[in-house]
Protein backbone atom coordinates (compact mmCIF):
# COMPACT_ATOMS: atom_id res chain seq x y z
CA UNK A 1 0.00 0.00 0.00
CA UNK A 2 1.07 3.22 -1.12
CA UNK A 3 1.90 6.14 1.44
CA UNK A 4 -0.61 8.64 2.07
CA UNK A 5 1.66 11.48 2.23
CA UNK A 6 4.87 11.39 0.55
CA UNK A 7 7.31 14.40 0.70
CA UNK A 8 10.37 14.02 -1.62
CA UNK A 9 13.86 16.41 -1.12
CA UNK A 10 11.52 19.23 -0.66
CA UNK A 11 13.34 22.88 -0.59
CA UNK A 12 11.26 25.93 -0.57
CA UNK A 13 12.04 29.37 -0.71
CA UNK A 14 10.49 33.21 -0.23
CA UNK A 15 11.91 35.86 -1.13
CA UNK A 16 14.76 34.21 -2.37
CA UNK A 17 15.57 32.65 1.27
CA UNK A 18 15.60 29.14 1.20
CA UNK A 19 13.53 27.83 4.17
CA UNK A 20 12.99 24.22 3.56
CA UNK A 21 16.41 22.57 2.49
CA UNK A 22 15.71 18.66 1.34
CA UNK A 23 12.71 17.96 3.60
CA UNK A 24 12.17 13.99 3.25
CA UNK A 25 8.81 12.21 5.13
CA UNK A 26 6.59 9.53 4.91
CA UNK A 27 3.13 9.14 6.60
CA UNK A 28 1.07 6.51 6.16
CA UNK A 29 -2.69 5.80 7.27
CA UNK A 30 -3.75 5.54 10.90
CA UNK A 31 -0.14 7.28 11.84
CA UNK A 32 -0.22 10.29 14.29
CA UNK A 33 3.29 12.20 13.62
CA UNK A 34 4.76 15.49 15.70
CA UNK A 35 6.96 18.12 14.03
CA UNK A 36 9.40 19.86 16.10
CA UNK A 37 11.77 22.51 15.50
CA UNK A 38 12.63 25.95 16.47
CA UNK A 39 11.17 29.13 14.77
CA UNK A 40 11.97 30.11 11.94
CA UNK A 41 13.00 26.41 10.66
CA UNK A 42 10.18 25.47 8.17
CA UNK A 43 7.14 24.20 10.15
CA UNK A 44 4.86 26.25 9.00
CA UNK A 45 5.84 26.89 6.12
CA UNK A 46 5.70 22.94 5.25
CA UNK A 47 2.08 23.33 5.93
CA UNK A 48 1.74 25.96 4.19
CA UNK A 49 3.24 24.24 1.16
CA UNK A 50 0.93 20.85 1.61
CA UNK A 51 -2.20 23.55 2.11
CA UNK A 52 -1.22 25.10 -1.36
CA UNK A 53 -0.52 29.05 -0.38
CA UNK A 54 1.24 30.45 -3.23
CA UNK A 55 3.29 32.67 -1.68
CA UNK A 56 6.25 29.88 -1.12
CA UNK A 57 8.11 29.36 -4.37
CA UNK A 58 9.09 25.45 -4.75
CA UNK A 59 12.60 25.42 -6.26
CA UNK A 60 12.90 21.01 -6.05
CA UNK A 61 10.92 18.16 -4.79
CA UNK A 62 7.94 16.65 -4.89
CA UNK A 63 5.02 15.82 -2.77
CA UNK A 64 2.29 12.59 -3.27
CA UNK A 65 -0.64 12.43 -1.62
CA UNK A 66 -2.40 9.49 -1.78
CA UNK A 67 -0.26 8.44 -5.27
CA UNK A 68 -1.13 11.93 -6.97
CA UNK A 69 1.17 15.05 -7.50
CA UNK A 70 -0.06 17.39 -4.78
CA UNK A 71 1.46 20.57 -7.01
CA UNK A 72 -1.30 19.42 -9.45
CA UNK A 73 -4.11 19.76 -7.52
CA UNK A 74 -5.20 23.59 -6.54
CA UNK A 75 -6.36 24.10 -2.93
CA UNK A 76 -9.61 23.64 -3.37
CA UNK A 77 -9.22 20.34 -4.77
CA UNK A 78 -6.46 19.65 -2.07
CA UNK A 79 -9.61 20.06 0.52
CA UNK A 80 -12.13 17.94 -1.40
CA UNK A 81 -9.24 15.04 -1.48
CA UNK A 82 -9.61 14.83 2.16
CA UNK A 83 -6.37 16.93 3.55
CA UNK A 84 -7.40 19.75 6.34
CA UNK A 85 -4.97 22.17 7.60
CA UNK A 86 -5.64 23.21 11.25
CA UNK A 87 -4.02 27.15 11.19
CA UNK A 88 -1.73 28.65 14.19
CA UNK A 89 -3.54 31.66 13.77
CA UNK A 90 -7.53 31.05 12.47
CA UNK A 91 -9.04 33.91 10.89
CA UNK A 92 -12.48 35.56 11.60
CA UNK A 93 -15.03 35.30 8.29
CA UNK A 94 -17.44 38.19 9.36
CA UNK A 95 -20.72 37.16 8.20
CA UNK A 96 -20.24 33.76 7.57
CA UNK A 97 -22.25 31.75 9.87
CA UNK A 98 -20.67 28.20 11.22
CA UNK A 99 -23.50 26.28 10.03
CA UNK A 100 -23.26 27.79 6.35
CA UNK A 101 -20.08 27.23 6.21
CA UNK A 102 -19.83 23.91 7.29
CA UNK A 103 -22.77 22.54 5.76
CA UNK A 104 -20.97 24.16 2.42
CA UNK A 105 -18.01 22.49 3.13
CA UNK A 106 -19.43 19.40 3.89
CA UNK A 107 -21.14 19.14 0.65
CA UNK A 108 -18.75 20.32 -1.79
CA UNK A 109 -16.50 17.11 -0.26
CA UNK A 110 -19.65 14.90 -0.88
CA UNK A 111 -20.20 15.71 -3.92
CA UNK A 112 -16.34 15.49 -5.20
CA UNK A 113 -17.10 11.83 -3.62
CA UNK A 114 -20.22 10.82 -5.25
CA UNK A 115 -21.82 10.78 -1.96
CA UNK A 116 -26.03 12.23 -1.67
CA UNK A 117 -25.72 15.62 -0.34
CA UNK A 118 -26.65 16.02 3.37
CA UNK A 119 -30.53 17.52 4.18
CA UNK A 120 -30.87 20.29 6.75
CA UNK A 121 -31.95 17.71 8.97
CA UNK A 122 -28.83 15.61 8.57
CA UNK A 123 -26.75 18.21 8.80
CA UNK A 124 -27.59 19.56 12.07
CA UNK A 125 -27.67 16.17 13.51
CA UNK A 126 -24.32 15.61 12.34
CA UNK A 127 -23.17 19.02 14.16
CA UNK A 128 -25.08 18.09 17.32
CA UNK A 129 -22.85 14.76 17.23
CA UNK A 130 -19.29 16.55 16.43
CA UNK A 131 -19.75 19.49 18.83
CA UNK A 132 -19.50 17.46 21.76
CA UNK A 133 -16.20 15.80 20.77
CA UNK A 134 -14.94 19.11 21.93
CA UNK A 135 -17.18 20.48 24.10
CA UNK A 136 -18.73 23.50 21.49
CA UNK A 137 -21.36 25.08 23.04
CA UNK A 138 -24.60 26.47 20.51
CA UNK A 139 -23.70 30.23 21.13
CA UNK A 140 -20.53 29.48 19.17
CA UNK A 141 -21.76 27.37 16.76
CA UNK A 142 -24.33 30.06 15.86
CA UNK A 143 -22.20 32.89 15.11
CA UNK A 144 -19.88 34.11 12.41
CA UNK A 145 -16.64 31.96 12.09
CA UNK A 146 -14.44 32.86 14.52
CA UNK A 147 -15.66 36.16 15.08
CA UNK A 148 -15.20 37.32 18.31
CA UNK A 149 -13.21 33.74 19.64
CA UNK A 150 -11.16 33.49 21.99
CA UNK A 151 -7.74 31.83 21.36
CA UNK A 152 -8.77 28.69 22.69
CA UNK A 153 -12.92 29.10 21.42
CA UNK A 154 -10.73 29.39 18.21
CA UNK A 155 -8.58 26.15 18.78
CA UNK A 156 -11.67 24.29 19.76
CA UNK A 157 -13.41 24.92 16.56
CA UNK A 158 -10.40 24.25 14.37
CA UNK A 159 -11.13 20.52 15.69
CA UNK A 160 -14.54 20.72 15.33
CA UNK A 161 -14.16 21.55 11.88
CA UNK A 162 -12.04 18.51 11.35
CA UNK A 163 -14.54 16.69 13.20
CA UNK A 164 -17.47 17.56 10.53
CA UNK A 165 -14.88 16.91 7.90
CA UNK A 166 -13.19 13.89 8.87
CA UNK A 167 -10.27 14.48 6.40
CA UNK A 168 -8.10 11.41 5.68
CA UNK A 169 -4.63 13.71 6.44
CA UNK A 170 -5.07 16.40 8.94
CA UNK A 171 -2.04 19.46 9.63
CA UNK A 172 -2.49 20.69 12.37
CA UNK A 173 -0.26 23.83 12.88
CA UNK A 174 0.60 25.13 16.88
CA UNK A 175 -2.69 24.06 17.57
CA UNK A 176 -1.95 24.19 21.71
CA UNK A 177 -0.71 27.76 20.71
CA UNK A 178 -1.74 30.33 23.17
CA UNK A 179 -3.49 27.45 24.98
CA UNK A 180 -4.37 27.05 28.92
CA UNK A 181 -4.00 23.69 30.42
CA UNK A 182 -8.39 23.19 30.80
CA UNK A 183 -8.43 24.71 26.83
CA UNK A 184 -5.51 21.62 25.93
CA UNK A 185 -6.93 18.69 27.84
CA UNK A 186 -10.34 19.78 25.23
CA UNK A 187 -8.24 20.08 22.28
CA UNK A 188 -5.87 16.89 22.82
CA UNK A 189 -8.84 14.61 23.58
CA UNK A 190 -11.12 16.14 20.36
CA UNK A 191 -7.63 15.05 18.32
CA UNK A 192 -7.24 11.91 20.21
CA UNK A 193 -11.57 10.92 19.67
CA UNK A 194 -10.74 11.47 15.80
CA UNK A 195 -7.62 9.26 15.04
CA UNK A 196 -8.28 6.17 12.83
CA UNK A 197 -6.37 3.40 11.29
CA UNK A 198 -8.14 5.14 7.91
CA UNK A 199 -6.33 9.08 8.47
CA UNK A 200 -3.17 10.42 9.80
CA UNK A 201 -2.35 13.59 11.37
CA UNK A 202 0.78 15.76 11.35
CA UNK A 203 1.08 17.66 14.22
CA UNK A 204 3.30 20.57 14.63
CA UNK A 205 4.13 21.75 17.95
CA UNK A 206 7.09 23.31 19.96
CA UNK A 207 6.43 22.07 23.41
CA UNK A 208 6.19 18.47 24.71
CA UNK A 209 3.32 19.18 26.89
CA UNK A 210 0.65 18.62 24.14
CA UNK A 211 2.22 15.06 23.67
CA UNK A 212 1.42 13.62 27.08
CA UNK A 213 -2.16 13.71 25.68
CA UNK A 214 -1.47 13.29 21.86
CA UNK A 215 0.92 10.65 21.66
CA UNK A 216 2.77 10.40 18.42
CA UNK A 217 4.08 7.12 16.71
CA UNK A 218 6.91 9.30 15.38
CA UNK A 219 8.54 12.41 16.14
CA UNK A 220 10.37 14.27 14.02
CA UNK A 221 12.89 17.25 14.60
CA UNK A 222 13.21 20.12 11.50
CA UNK A 223 16.18 21.67 12.16
CA UNK A 224 17.71 24.04 9.71
CA UNK A 225 15.42 23.39 6.94
CA UNK A 226 15.88 19.75 7.23
CA UNK A 227 14.71 16.62 9.40
CA UNK A 228 17.36 16.24 11.47
CA UNK A 229 16.37 13.65 13.59
CA UNK A 230 13.02 10.92 14.00
CA UNK A 231 11.90 8.91 16.50
CA UNK A 232 9.51 7.70 19.32
CA UNK A 233 7.71 9.86 21.80
CA UNK A 234 10.65 9.97 23.91
CA UNK A 235 12.89 12.06 21.54
CA UNK A 236 10.40 14.37 22.46
CA UNK A 237 11.30 14.14 26.03
CA UNK A 238 14.70 14.10 25.40
CA UNK A 239 13.88 17.47 23.44
CA UNK A 240 12.09 18.84 26.31
CA UNK A 241 15.54 18.03 28.59
CA UNK A 242 18.26 19.02 26.62
CA UNK A 243 17.17 21.80 24.23
CA UNK A 244 18.03 22.36 20.51
CA UNK A 245 21.91 22.75 21.16
CA UNK A 246 22.10 19.47 22.07
CA UNK A 247 20.37 19.19 18.62
CA UNK A 248 22.85 20.38 16.79
CA UNK A 249 25.90 18.58 18.30
CA UNK A 250 23.97 15.39 17.47
CA UNK A 251 23.66 15.89 14.05
CA UNK A 252 27.35 17.26 14.36
CA UNK A 253 26.59 20.98 13.07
Amino acid sequence: MSPLLEIKDLHVSINDKEILKGVNLTINKGEVHALMGPNGNGKSTLAAVIAGKSVFNVTRGEIYYKGKNLFDLPVEERAREGIFIGFQYPIEINGVSMANFMRTSLNEIRKHRGQALLTGAEFLARMEEKKKIVEMTAKLTNRSVNEGFSGGEKKKNEIFQMAMLEPELAVLDETDSGLDIDALRVVASGVNKLRTPDNAMLIITHYQRLLDYIIPDIVHILYEGKIAMSGDKDLAIQLEQNGYEWVRKEIGM
